[in-house]
């Protein structure tokens, strides 16, 4: 669940800030992705924290 979640969140914030940046299409999809894949592997992380302390 943290996974999906933190993948859509950096990907929007990643989008954002190519956006801002004045980035074109493709500059806002890379920042997206390396965003959306930076989030997942924080969300892998806290959802093994959270289920090696619910053992």
């Amino acid at each position: 669940m943290f996974v999906l979640l933190g993948a859509l969140l950096g990907a929007i914030i990643g989008a954002t800030i190519a956006k801002r940046r004045k980035g074109k299409r493709l500059d806002v999809l890379q920042y997206a992705v390396i965003y959306a894949m930076i989030f997942a592997i924080v969300g892998l992380f806290i959802t093994i924290a959270v289920h090696r302390m619910a053992l």
